[in-house]
């Protein structure tokens, strides 16, 4: 049986290229892993997400435990087979969705109590719960059940998430059950506040997993803040274990955080984009409502690989967009999957090379200089 592990190849300054090995496969890092919420990427089929270059995708507890359920799944042979996406899966916890979807809610030390925003159905989350679930489904990567809190928030708010957070981790390391390939994060939490996150890493630290996340970002703050914290973050976590960045982000972030040491990440702007009409490319993102597209015979970006560069003008995913066809959202999520599989592939051959800072600057610059 394969062995869950995760082993760096090369370092080039903080950044890291590496591997991680789970029961499903191997993982190159840094990696981005596209989110199939409801077991789907939406909007694409498997083997297309695949064809991108995606190696990993992310689900999503709350929603699975929702609909169809955990059980259900489970008895019809565990998400890989059910998506039919035979690479590996990671699971987040729910957490971050109770908080954020759920109206009507009650958090404490045992757990979430929450209404379905599908049918308003009570439920009770506690992380042995959200252990289960993610066994259930037989995921890869499974998350810690943590608490999210809001920004802005107090010092005082976000210590005591964090403190509930690692609370919640050690009963959730107490209900995992180990299996060849498949592994637990822990998630650190603390706001934008470097005494907390030191903290949350300390105890994480000292319970143990396989893996180490940093969640809680991404929230409202800015840029700068976010990066300044993953920096003061990522110096303390183990140099062993794969470092996971939750729910970010854009391509100049995420090349940023990769320079301070982040090897996976996740974020729904990609397809989200893509279904309303924002194509990400190596000169910027680009608004495919906008007139100047109308007319525009060439490709996206002229460097991408994908069906919708190789065979599409501009003017045609335009027109698409602009007549609201599906073909549009399915054609703007495939180039921007890909375009985000890309950055990261040229990232860790940056780094294998010696020439991340080289080459994550001019991208910085480039990219920003479009989006601005």
């Amino acid at each position: 049986m394969t062995e869950f592990q995760f082993k760096v190849q090369a370092t080039d300054g903080s950044a890291r290229r590496g591997e991680l090995h789970t029961a499903h496969g191997v993982v190159q890092t840094p990696a981005f892993m596209p989110v199939g919420t409801a077991a789907t990427v939406k909007a694409m089929k498997p083997d297309d997400v695949a064809a991108t270059g995606a190696e990993m995708l992310l689900g999503n507890t709350y929603h699975l435990m929702l609909r169809p359920t955990a059980e259900r799944i489970d008895r019809l042979g565990g998400l890989h087979r059910f998506m039919g996406w035979s690479r590996p899966i990671l699971t987040d916890s729910g957490g971050y969705q109770v908080l954020s979807l759920s109206a009507l809610r009650k958090i404490d030390d045992h757990g979430v109590t929450f209404r379905s925003h599908i049918d308003g159905s009570e439920h009770v989350l506690t992380p042995e719960r959200a252990v289960e679930i993610q066994r259930l489904l037989g995921s890869d990567v499974a998350m810690v059940l943590d608490e999210c809190p809001p920004f802005p928030v107090t010092p005082a708010d976000a210590a005591a998430a964090m403190r509930r957070s690692t609370a919640w981790a050690e009963r959730s390391r107490a209900a995992w059950q180990p299996r060849p390939g498949h592994g637990q994060f822990g998630i650190v939490q603390g706001g934008v506040f470097p005494d907390l996150r030191a903290e949350s890493v300390a105890a994480l630290r000292a319970i143990g997993f396989e893996g180490y996340a940093i969640g809680g970002l991404a929230v409202g703050e800015d840029a700068a803040t976010m990066l300044a914290t993953v920096e003061s973050t990522t110096a303390q976590m183990p140099a062993d274990r794969p470092r996971y960045l939750m729910g970010v982000g854009k391509p100049d972030q995420i090349v940023g955080a990769v320079m301070r040491g982040v090897d996976m990440f996740d974020c729904v702007l990609p397809t989200r984009s893509g279904r309303t009409g924002q194509a990400f490319t190596r000169i910027g993102p680009l608004n495919m409502r906008n007139a100047r597209h109308v007319e525009d015979s060439a490709p996206l970006d002229a460097q991408c690989g994908c069906v919708a560069c190789r065979q599409f003008s501009r003017a045609y995913l335009s027109h698409l967009v602009r007549a609201g066809e599906i073909l549009g959202a399915m054609l703007l999520t495939c180039h921007n999957i890909t375009f985000y599989q890309d950055v990261m592939a040229e990232l860790r051959r940056a780094i294998a090379t010696g020439h991340a800072r080289a080459w994550s600057e001019e991208f910085i610059a480039r990219y920003s200089r479009a989006a601005s």
